[in-house]
């Protein structure tokens, strides 16, 4: 989709936010890269942005929001094609130029979307890619529930997908990681679903067994999988919540720890070299919807590495701006949402202001303290 045939133009009077300052100035953008970036407002002429940040594009390494396209409510089953690219449109919207799309194999619940539409879902990305019609730059996140009974069926065909950037490993049986608070458990599913307390009694149980029969031996078989890919797909491990936890994951090779549960995880991941990854929902509403230990608090620590917008696709640069409440400078929020994930998962061609990297930018103004995305620019092209 060519939505912009410039290939060469400057700006100017913005506030530039690079990996180490912010400062007013100027660059021009030619070939899809940043070239000729100065400070001080008498820079390049071209356009004025009187003031406005100017940031890199945001990378996005775990949005599972196309579920709430696919389904939007209830019961409702929208077509794949028209789900992705609202998809699409509200990650771009967000300032989101590149995006992992967190597609979930397995489930721990019976008849679940997730699983009837996993590979549809996958074969729809690949479509919507090749036909143009993506705007952000989408690679694949596969979330791995590690209870399901067919994970290993289900997740082989995908393991060398060419845009596999990352896999993770989840368990999300309740009474632990992310559900150890039963109640807030019960809350949510009451709510979600109408479950009632003996229906709800009737699923942990079949949970529980489910937990018992499967997690272990998929777990061995899945990093068995991961270690024999020869494009070396990095490894994430999902609530760590104990010093097991994150050193079962240190064993089979995992280099993120997503929304660790605990102060006492995050410590131990970032001791073993883990990035820490926690939710932008979380640092924007102060808590955790589970009940868990809030982003901030880990920001406090220093213990926070990279933001996800995880449900809410508008939290990932809000809340990267709220890190600044917690002794981050702008730069080293922005770096949460950029450069930090670009990294993790081996893109060192962007993620930061800097000259001969990919021209993915923002232009953002403040409104009311929530930072406002104005126009996004992928490679140079403006996308939004």
């Amino acid at each position: 989709m060519n939505f912009n045939q410039l290939t060469a133009f400057s700006i100017r009077n913005a506030r530039i936010v690079s990996a180490d300052a912010v400062f007013i100035g100027s660059l021009s953008v030619q070939q899809g890269e940043f070239k000729d970036i100065t400070s001080g407002g008498m820079g390049l002429a071209g356009d004025d942005w009187h003031g406005d940040y100017l940031l890199p594009g945001l990378v996005e390494l775990h949005t599972d929001n196309v579920e709430k396209h696919l389904m939007p409510r209830p019961g409702v089953c929208w077509p794949v094609p028209s789900a992705i690219l609202a998809h699409d449109a509200q990650v771009v919207s967000a300032g989101i130029t590149t995006v992992l799309d967190a597609i979930a194999v397995g489930d721990l619940e019976p008849d679940s979307l997730r699983t009837t539409t996993l590979h549809a879902c996958v074969k729809g990305f690949d479509d919507a890619r090749e036909a143009g019609l993506l705007r952000a730059e989408h690679y694949l996140h596969l979330r791995l529930e590690l209870a399901e009974q067919d994970l290993l069926s289900l997740f082989t065909p995908l393991a060398r997908h060419p845009r596999l950037k990352l896999v993770s490993l989840m368990d999300h049986t309740p009474g632990q990681r992310q559900w150890t608070d039963l109640h807030s458990y019960r809350v949510q599913v009451s709510g979600r679903h109408g479950w009632n307390d003996q229906k709800i009694d009737q699923m942990l149980a079949i949970f529980s067994d489910r937990q018992q029969r499967f997690v272990r031996q998929n777990r061995e078989k899945i990093v068995n999988v991961c270690r024999d890919n020869p494009h070396q797909i990095p490894l994430a491990t999902h609530d760590d919540t104990t010093l097991e936890h994150v050193r079962e994951g240190v064993r089979e090779g995992v280099s993120i720890s997503e929304f660790p549960t605990t102060l006492l995880a995050a410590q131990c991941a970032r001791e073993h070299g883990l990035a820490v990854v926690m939710g932008a929902p979380n640092s924007v509403r102060g808590r955790s919807h589970s009940g868990n230990i809030a982003a901030a608090e880990l920001a406090r620590h220093g213990l926070l590495d990279i933001l996800s917008s995880d449900y809410v696709p508008a939290s990932l640069l809000h809340g990267a701006f709220l890190l600044q409440e917690n002794n981050y400078t702008l730069p080293q929020a922005i770096a949460t949402v950029s450069r930090n994930p670009a990294q993790r998962i081996g893109l060192t061609d962007r993620g930061e202001i800097a000259v001969g990297l990919r021209a993915d930018f923002l232009r953002v103004r403040m409104f009311q303290g929530v930072p406002v995305v104005l126009g996004v620019w992928k490679q140079g092209r403006q996308i939004a």
